[in-house]
C-alpha cells in the first residue's frame, strides 16, 4: 500500500502555489505523512505526525475547497490513520474532480481497501434543539361534532420548548471470508424536554450477514429488535428484519436501497399494534468536489389492529450542500410526504371520510469548517414543517432549530 500512496503523489503533480505560506503548509503536510510511515515508529508518534498533516491540509481546504490535490493528500492521511469514514468521503470527492484515469484507478484501490478492512464503526452526537411545537399538535381551538362547536382545553394546544438530543450508534463486522462479514450493532437516541410528556428514547439492535458483491456493491440481511419510550413510559416493542444494498454506479454517483418489515406491539394503545413495512431508494451525486446532491424516495404501510389507523405513505426528499471559500458550508433540503388512511374518521372528517395528510418540510443549515475542535464543527440548522389535512385537530405548523456538532475533517 505504501507504493500505492507514492504512486498517487507522483501522478497528481500540480504546479506550486504562488503564496509562500501555502507552499510551506503543503510541504509540512507531505513531510509529516511520509515521516509517519518510517519503520519502527510507535503508533502514538505516527498519529501525532498524521494529525499534523491533517491540520495542514485542512487549513488549506478551509481557504480553498477546490484544491483537489490537497484533498487527495488529506484523504490519504485519514486512510493511514484508520479514519476510514472521512478518508472515503474525501476520496469520493477527489473522484468527482478532473483527475487522470490512473489516479482514479488508484483511488478506487484505496476505496476497495477501506471497504474490505472495515471492522468497527461509531457515530456519536448531541444537539440543542428549540421547537415551537414539540408535540406536533394542532392550534385549532374549535372542533365541530355533528355541526356543534366545542372548544379545546388550553393544555391540548401546541407547546414550545428547548430540548437536548443525543445519539450513539456502533457496529462491529466480523470477517467470515474475503467477501462475507457478520454485522452486529446497536443504536440509541434520546430527546429530552423540561418535564417528561414529550421525552423520547429509542433503542435498537441488529445483526446479520453482509456480502461484498463485486468491486462496487454490497448487500446485508439483518434481524432487528426495537423499543421506543414516550413521556417516560414504554410506547412499543418491535421485531423484524431489513435488507440493505448499496452500489457505486459511477465515480460520482452512489445508490442505496433498504426494505424493512417489523411487527410493533404497543404497551397501552394496543389498537396501534400491527406490521409496519418500509422501502427506501436513495442516491448521492457528488457534482464536483465542493458540491454534493442527494435524494430519496420512500414508501411505507402500517396495518394496525384498528382500521382507521391503517395507512400508506409516500415521500420524496431532495437536498444539496456546497462548500464555499472562507470555510463556510451551506446546505438545504426539502421533503414532501403523502399519508392516506383507511376507515371512518368521524368526527374529525366531514361525513367520516378517510383522513388524508400532506406534510412539507424545509431544512437549511450552515457551518464553518474553520471553527473546529478535534475535527468537529458547530452546525446551525433551521427546520420548518407544515401538515395539511382534511381531519380536524391533525394539522400543525412547527419551526425548530438545532445546534449540533458535525465531523467535517
Amino acid at each position: 500500500m505504501r507504493s500505492l500512496c507514492a504512486a498517487v503523489v507522483l501522478l497528481l503533480a500540480t504546479p506550486c502555489w504562488s503564496a509562500d505560506d501555502t507552499v510551506e503548509l503543503f510541504r509540512e503536510g507531505m513531510i509529516a505523512v511520509e515521516a509517519s510511515q518510517r519503520p519502527g515508529l510507535s503508533e502514538a508518534a505516527r498519529d501525532i505526525l498524521l494529525d499534523q498533516a491533517i491540520a495542514a491540509f485542512r487549513t488549506m481546504l478551509v481557504d480553498d475547497p477546490t484544491l483537489t490535490r490537497v484533498r487527495l493528500e488529506l484523504a490519504r492521511a485519514f486512510f493511514l490513520k484508520g479514519e476510514d469514514s472521512l478518508a472515503r468521503q474525501h476520496f469520493e470527492e477527489v473522484l468527482a474532480g478532473d483527475v487522470p484515469a490512473a489516479v482514479r484507478a488508484n483511488v478506487n484501490l484505496f476505496l476497495a481497501e477501506i471497504r474490505a478492512r472495515r471492522r468497527w464503526s461509531f457515530n456519536l452526537g448531541f444537539a440543542l434543539a428549540p421547537d415551537t411545537n414539540i408535540g406536533a399538535t394542532s392550534e385549532e381551538r374549535i372542533i365541530y361534532i355533528f355541526g356543534l362547536p366545542f372548544e379545546r382545553d388550553a393544555e391540548e394546544l401546541s407547546t414550545s420548548g428547548v430540548g437536548l438530543s443525543a445519539w450513539l450508534s456502533g457496529e462491529y463486522q466480523y470477517p467470515l471470508g474475503d467477501r462475507r462479514r457478520l454485522r452486529a450493532g446497536a443504536d440509541v437516541s434520546r430527546r429530552d424536554y423540561a418535564g417528561s410528556r414529550f421525552d423520547q428514547t429509542f433503542v435498537s439492535v441488529h445483526g446479520g450477514p453482509r456480502w461484498l458483491v463485486g468491486a462496487n456493491a454490497e448487500a446485508s440481511v439483518l434481524a432487528s429488535v426495537q423499543r421506543r419510550w414516550l413521556g417516560g413510559g414504554q410506547l412499543y416493542d418491535a421485531h423484524g428484519a431489513r435488507l440493505e444494498a448499496a452500489r457505486r454506479v459511477s465515480r460520482q454517483v452512489t445508490t442505496f436501497a433498504q426494505a424493512s418489515y417489523h411487527h410493533r406491539s404497543y404497551r397501552t394503545e394496543t389498537q396501534l399494534s400491527g406490521p409496519v413495512a418500509d422501502v427506501i431508494l436513495a442516491g448521492a451525486w457528488i457534482v464536483r468536489p465542493t458540491v454534493r446532491a442527494d435524494g430519496a424516495l420512500g414508501w411505507g404501510k402500517e396495518r394496525t389492529d384498528l382500521e382507521r389507523w391503517r395507512h400508506q405513505r409516500k415521500w420524496l426528499r431532495l437536498g444539496v450542500s456546497v462548500a464555499l471559500p472562507l470555510g463556510f458550508t451551506v446546505g438545504g433540503s426539502g421533503e414532501i410526504r403523502w399519508t392516506d388512511y383507511e376507515g371512518n374518521w368521524h368526527p374529525h372528517t366531514l361525513g367520516g371520510v378517510p383522513r388524508e395528510d400532506r406534510t412539507r418540510s424545509l431544512r437549511l443549515s450552515v457551518y464553518n469548517r474553520a471553527f473546529a475542535w478535534r475535527g468537529f464543527s458547530p452546525r446551525l440548522s433551521l427546520v420548518h414543517e407544515v401538515r395539511e389535512t382534511n381531519a380536524q385537530l391533525y394539522d400543525y405548523r412547527r419551526t425548530g432549530g438545532e445546534l449540533s456538532l458535525v465531523r467535517v475533517f
